[in-house]
């Protein structure tokens, strides 16, 4: 994702026979993608729930079958952040089993690749284009367009019911809610629909926002003296403070910056999903970059490798070919040209932190990961390692490497409360799209372990004295994809 922040969060719930009697479209059975070389590998399945009846709003979603357990393995409903980026991303370019070949692309319809280290190896995992108006998801009427983060929870719950209620063989396993990004809002407010969470949504932005500026200096992107300043004018504040001074050492550090891809500060902007130049460090709740469509290139031209911006090139030339569409199954008329992130839908952001809802799930039981990558400029690790102390829980085991093929792959702490906070060393906004097989690891006796930090901190899927099972957790209450 050009924007998707490290911070994903994942909410593991068990729901079973909650699920009422709904109905939901035939499935699309998919066994030949187009720019796919010979039949898929794994079952794929694409389709649409109605959520809202009366405003006509349609859910698009793609569904992978684990390709080790589908019967027992865990079941993930997946939502993209943003809001409004398409859960084509996850399956494309983070979680799911396929790749684009950026480097062997010329023109005509982009190739797209078996990709090994998915998630979909050890889980089911439902893509879902929400919330309304992102992807292939629509709505039949103006009034359905309209949504905000408390609506979009609502209707996740009422996909996921009328979903497995067409899906019966997976209502007995355990389910996962997950995302990335803005979903770090959307999730757990979908959990506490569902009614595995209490408690009300809080208020700030803090620990995020303002650990940019001291990300920048930790990392070597701004002098000694330019940090200094920032600290004596801004007083800490660097996201709502109304000092004049502190407004221009701001801009000086943007200025510093603007050249540096905010999503992973060791990876090149290539031109195709651009910096932004009039958001300042400190706007928390604005994108830094975006994809900038009048530049995609349309035929015979050679795609730079090394910019990872070039795969999202790719998928607008795939998902709005004419067989493409045919073969997922999208509705005739339903939308115009596809968009990777939509940030035109009609969104209203009617909750806060996620803090409090984070600290009930971890007190009430659940085991949780809190994971970063270590080079995301968008929302630093720093600041989640901050709202994580802000719990005041214990420290158990102390800041140590982990390691994954021998190597340190990162760093982590444990608390109590079964709480892992884990950096993911180079790694950028969202951990699984540039550290894959880090984010994968297999463990024969753990069918939820699609993430862990090391040989000792195995989240298990199994509960514990009738309580909820483990819960990996990556969070971001960032606005922006």
């Amino acid at each position: 994702m050009a924007r998707a922040t490290v911070f994903s969060l994942f909410i593991i719930l068990f729901c079973n026979s909650i699920f009422t009697q709904l109905a939901i479209s035939a499935r699309n059975k998919i066994e030949y993608l187009p720019g796919f070389d010979g039949p898929l590998p794994f079952y794929l399945e694409t389709g649409y729930v109605e959520v809202d009846g009366e405003k006509g709003v349609e859910m698009f979603y793609y569904f992978v079958e684990s390709e080790t357990s589908p019967e027992k393995d865990p079941l993930i409903l997946w939502i993209t952040g943003g809001p409004g980026c398409s859960a084509f991303s996850g399956l494309v370019f983070e979680i799911g089993p396929l790749k684009f070949d950026v480097g062997g692309y010329t023109e005509g319809l982009p190739t797209i690749n078996y990709f090994p280290d998915s998630w979909t190896k050890v889980s089911n995992i439902i893509f879902l284009d929400a919330p309304v108006g992102t992807g292939f998801s629509y709505a039949k009427t103006e009034e359905g367009l309209y949504t905000s983060d408390i609506l979009s929870a609502r209707q996740h719950v009422t996909f996921l019911r009328k979903w497995l209620e067409d899906h019966p063989e997976f209502s007995s396993n355990p389910i996962y809610i997950g995302g990335d990004s803005y979903s770090g809002i959307t999730v757990p407010v979908t959990a506490l629909e569902i009614g595995y969470l209490v408690g009300n949504a809080a208020t700030d932005e803090w620990y995020d926002g303002n650990a940019r500026v001291p990300f920048l200096h930790g990392m070597g992107l701004i002098s000694d003296e330019l940090f200094q300043s920032a600290k004596q004018s801004c007083n800490g504040n660097y996201i709502s403070s109304m000092n004049a001074q502190c407004s221009f050492v701001l801009n000086s550090i943007n200025s510093c910056v603007l050249g540096v891809n905010p999503v992973h500060t060791l990876e090149p902007i290539c031109g195709f999903a651009k910096r932004k130049t009039n958001v300042l460090i400190g706007d928390l709740r604005r994108r830094l970059v975006e994809d900038h469509l009048g530049e995609l290139p349309l035929s015979n031209f050679k795609l730079p490798v090394e910019c990872r911006d070039s795969g999202y090139r790719l998928s607008y030339l795939w998902a709005d070919d004419h067989n493409v569409r045919s073969t997922l199954g999208i509705h005739n008329g339903s939308i115009g040209s596809w968009m990777r992130c939509n940030y035109d839908i009609k969104y209203t952001h009617d909750v806060g932190s996620m803090l409090p809802y984070h600290h009930n799930l971890t007190t009430s039981g659940y085991r949780a990961l809190i994971y970063s990558g270590d080079h995301d400029m968008d929302m630093p690790y720093l600041g989640t390692e901050a709202w994580v102390r802000s719990l005041n829980f214990a420290i158990v085991d102390d800041w140590r490497a982990w390691y994954s093929g021998g190597q340190v792959a990162g760093f982590t702490r444990s608390y109590s409360n079964n709480l892992t906070f884990a950096t993911v060393k180079g790694a950028g906004h969202t951990a699984p799209e540039y550290k894959p097989k880090e984010c994968l690891k297999n463990e024969p006796n753990s069918r939820a372990s699609f993430f862990q930090p090391g040989e000792n901190d195995i989240a298990q899927d199994e509960s514990k004295d009738g309580q909820a099972p483990a819960v990996p957790i990556n969070l971001s209450r960032n606005a922006t994809e």
